[in-house]
């Protein structure tokens, strides 16, 4: 049993990144044609790519319903890096309906937010992501949150089902060695001290800070299973603030490089089925999707689609007091009929298929 597990057989419908928005995957999964218990008249089945939590103002009920569909038989997932970030323990930006240490400083953005209701539902959680594999694949169809790319994809199928934290620890340990060996800590401390201002503070700009940049950069060379949730990445020309916080490297096309006969389904990157009014993700956004059209597969052989559409942003309006932004979406991907469902049941054919 591996971290890349088999997909079923049949139809699918694949969900892209919910992030705590409960109300928008209920809608969904009805215009989809499923019941409360994830029965499908079809027989279809669903498959999530990943990061149902933070942001949103219900990631426990969206993970309670994973769970059930999961348990049931009826659904499958791989996990995101929103479900690594919880699994590791690791607070970040929208993740303080989980973490204490970040329900105050998140609250001005994301509140209100539903937290777990006790210690059992929290253990519940962390059995639920610790279980997930990475990546699921069959004859013509692969599923990853992030990235398909080898030799990454290679190693994780000599990982063991259930051994995602201890994994993930174990190259994020290797990073940080090698990170010891070349005074990573102590450059990053002395770009500390001249800029000592918070990354996650939008209003200071920082200069670009090289170490910072290095130190991310480090992880995602020696972790494969960070470039397969997180993508592959390198340094930017200057910083830009995106999910929370400055960065200063920037996420690559892979799919341009990737001519694979299999289809490959990801979430993650936050693409738009309208232009949004200030860039999330600064000049990389441009980079990732300013010349695939927003219903458009991607790569040479036409054959890899993002089908996250930015759901994790309604924060945005939510906080603003307007009502639903046609900017932000949940969508599921059908296959092998590859139309698209969005959350208010528009029905639209994908463009541009290669495969």
């Amino acid at each position: 049993m591996s971290l890349i597990q088999p997909l079923p057989p049949g139809p699918l419908d694949i969900v892209g990144d919910v992030h705590g928005e409960y109300d928008a995957l209920l809608s969904l999964l009805s215009h989809l044609g499923y019941d409360a218990e994830g029965r499908h008249p079809a027989q279809r089945r669903l498959v999530f790519v990943g990061d149902f939590v933070d942001r949103g103002p219900d990631s426990p009920a969206v993970l309670a319903l994973a769970r059930r569909l999961l348990g049931s038989g009826r659904a499958l997932a791989v996990a995101g890096n929103h479900e690594i970030n919880l699994l590791r323990e690791d607070a970040k930006d929208g993740s303080g309906w989980y973490f204490d240490s970040r329900t105050v400083s998140d609250e001005p953005k994301y509140a209100p937010f539903a937290q777990p209701e006790s210690a059992a539902e929290r253990q519940a959680i962390a059995d639920f992501t610790a279980g997930l594999p990475v990546a699921l694949e069959r004859s013509d169809l692969r599923i990853v949150h992030a990235a398909w790319v080898e030799p990454q994809i290679t190693a994780a199928r000599a990982m063991p089902l259930g051994s995602l934290r201890a994994q993930y620890d174990h190259w994020e340990a290797v990073a940080e060695s090698q990170a010891r060996a070349s005074q990573l800590k102590e450059r990053r401390e002395a770009e500390a001290r001249a800029w000592p201002h918070s990354l996650e503070d939008a209003r200071e700009r920082p200069p670009f800070l090289p170490a910072h940049s290095e130190s991310e950069l480090n992880k995602a060379v020696f972790n494969p299973l960070k470039v397969l949730t997180t993508g592959l990445e390198r340094r930017c020309t200057e910083p830009f603030y995106a999910g929370g916080k400055w960065r200063f490297v920037e996420r690559m096309a892979w799919w341009n490089d990737y001519r694979d006969a299999q289809a490959v389904v990801i979430g993650h990157y936050w693409r738009r089925l309208h232009p949004p009014r200030v860039p999330v993700h600064g000049k990389q956004e441009e980079n990732l999707f300013g010349q695939t059209a927003p219903l458009a597969w991607h790569g040479p052989r036409g054959n890899v689609f993002c089908v996250d559409y930015s759901v994790g942003g309604r924060w945005v309006a939510r906080r603003a007091g307007e009502p639903r932004d046609e900017r932000f979406n949940l969508a599921a991907l059908r296959w092998p009929e590859r139309t698209l469902m969005f959350e208010d049941g528009r029905e639209m054919p994908t463009q541009d298929w290669g495969g």
